[in-house]
């Protein structure tokens, strides 16, 4: 049986050794220079080792073990590794891959009742809203994309496309928990740590979850886009830095001598076996335990892996980088792409706070979020197909919600600043790479955009669908907790979308 999970929190740095010795002030009093290194040397041997102290010994007996080494999925996996981009704001789908003809027609006609319970700001209702822009089929698929978005439509074949999404609730934050964690409210696991807990990670030596956000924008619901929530702590995201060394005091201001690092380490693993010894099964004491030895573990390999000077210039402009535009995006799309070729096994790309949140001025606003990740997210699933790479990672697009058909109106006057209202009850996604039927369009909103009419598809049902292409099962995935068998799909009905499948 688990572990509870909320158990008061221990700090191993600041428990008292034998004798009253911190464990920070000991190494603060001998980890300095060759002289440190040699103390510590002796001590661990004469001292601590005659007397038994940091010796060796059998771990205790313990309930269970919570630990992120790869796990072979009790199905046959489609996909090994996720990278979620994440559209914080609701994008518009009858503006980007649902056009409606109809709309086109009835624009300007009156539209209010029929959604005004839905709107969160019904005091600036409009009319019928068309799109300003035009559509193009694409590919071989023939995939209906906006102009807004050229270069996606140079991948239109390999996307599989969802036009009947809903969800539950009209305002972002309880919309982005149950996008990201299966549920309205906040302390839920987020799906990347319901696949951490499910799968492991491949690479031991970087995050099995890595949050990519925006430097000084973070998302909205901050850490609960990757939190673990009931989950043990080792589960949670780790969100790296997109510029400069990937976490601040990864790496030692001054370095040491040759064989001081192994003697420090060693002497730390003894120390850890004690506190481990007297709070057997104390959770959050293992993940601080587990995050000291994977950021022992990152020196080198996370900043190798987040290196973008390592990239040809032809991918970086590929991507975008180093055009002010779609720069800070497309780095987080290059590290993507190399966290995923080196083993990591979920990788989330926010963006920038709600830049899809298109209230008002939309024509200028939805041309600036496309600007911002069009390039950089089909020069992300090209990289990856020419690597080899995309058959084995799902790539998964969208955002909360959707919008209105209907203008919103901040000045009612003028319909330049037309924006949309949010919308739970249609929108839009789309997957590739990972087993999914690319070039395909699955679902269906009505003609105007509105609702999810054909083969609606809920955000329960995509939850069990991603978990699907990754071997698991939404029933079979569950931790045990207050008594309770807590899954990412809850007590909710879901289906797996065969249909989706390749």
């Amino acid at each position: 049986m688990p572990f509870p999970v909320h158990s008061p929190r221990a700090d191993a740095s600041t428990v008292d050794l034998p004798g009253h010795v911190h464990r920070r002030r000991f190494f603060d009093r001998v980890g300095d220079g060759v002289g440190g290194a040699a103390l510590a040397w002796l001590l661990s041997r004469d001292l601590f080792g005659g007397s038994g102290l940091l010796a060796e010994e059998p771990a205790p007996q313990r309930l269970g073990v919570y630990d992120v080494t790869p796990k072979k999925p009790p199905r046959r996996p489609r996909a090994k590794a996720v990278i979620q981009l994440f559209m914080q704001g609701g994008p518009s789908q009858m503006d980007l891959l649902d056009p409606k003809p109809k709309l086109d027609e009835l624009h300007g006609e009156g539209y209010f009742d029929k959604v005004a319970a839905d709107l969160t700001g019904p005091e600036q209702a409009g009319k019928l809203f068309r799109s300003p822009w035009r559509f193009r089929q694409q590919g071989e698929s023939g995939l209906q994309v906006s102009e807004l978005m050229p270069h996606l439509g140079t991948v239109a074949d390999e996307l599989a496309v969802v036009r009947s999404m809903h969800t539950t609730h009209p305002n972002h934050e309880p919309a982005i928990f149950k996008y990201q964690s299966g549920r309205l409210i906040q302390g839920l696991p987020s799906f990347g740590s319901w696949v951490v807990y499910g799968l492991g990670t491949e690479n031991q030596n970087l995050p099995a979850f890595v949050a990519l956000s925006a430097e000084g924008s973070p998302p909205v619901n901050g850490s609960q886009n990757w939190h673990n929530g009931l989950l043990p702590p080792v589960y949670q995201g780790t969100p790296l830095r997109t510029q400069g060394a990937p976490l601040l005091n990864l790496s030692r201001e001054v370095a040491q001598p040759a064989g001081a690092l192994t003697v420090e380490r060693d002497l730390l693993k003894r120390l850890d076996r004690i506190h481990r010894r007297r709070r057997p099964g104390h959770l959050q004491l293992d993940a601080r335990i587990a995050s000291y030895n994977l950021a022992a573990r990152m020196q080198l390999e996370a900043t190798e892996a987040l290196d973008l000077s390592q990239e040809s210039r032809q991918t970086l402009e590929a991507y975008g980088v180093g055009n002010k535009t779609t720069d800070n995006y497309a780095r987080r799309c290059v590290m993507a792409r190399r966290l995923v070729e080196r083993g990591v096994r979920f990788v989330q790309i926010c963006t920038q706070r709600q830049i899809w949140d298109n209230h008002s001025g939309i024509v200028a606003g939805l041309k600036k979020c496309c600007g911002r990740t069009d390039q950089p997210i089909a020069a992300l699933l090209k990289d990856l197909r020419q690597r080899g790479l995309l058959e084995d990672t799902l790539v998964v697009w969208g955002g909360e919600f959707g919008r209105m058909p209907i203008a919103q109106l901040p000045d009612k006057k003028n319909l330049s600043t037309a924006g949309r209202d949010h919308n739970p009850r249609g929108f839009t996604v789309w997957l590739a790479g990972g087993g999914v039927k690319a070039g395909s369009v699955y679902g269906a909103t009505d003609e105007l955009g509105y609702e999810a009419v054909e083969n609606r598809v809920s955000v329960t049902d995509f939850h069990a669908t991603l978990l699907h292409l990754l071997g698991m099962h939404h029933e079979e995935l569950f931790f045990e907790h207050n008594g309770l068998d807590e899954k990412l799909t809850s007590v909710f009905e879901a289906r797996v979308v065969h249909e989706l499948l390749a």
